[in-house]
């Protein structure tokens, strides 16, 4: 569980500093997600947590 939080807190961190640096970008990245088709949006959501998945398989071994 510590470490769920911990993961948690990093996610916050990367975000954190994404929006600090780069607030026009991100605007830009939220409104093309919303012009974005559904199907395509849950799609790259599934790739992006397969690829969250095997990477802490692999790290945890």
């Amino acid at each position: 569980m510590n470490e769920l939080v911990i993961a948690l807190g990093l996610v916050l961190v990367f975000e954190g500093v994404l929006y600090a640096l780069l607030p026009g970008g991100m605007k830009s990245v939220m409104r093309s997600a919303l012009e974005t088709p559904d199907q395509t949006l849950r799609v790259a959501g599934l790739i992006a947590a397969a690829l969250g998945v095997f990477l802490v398989w692999i790290i945890r071994g």
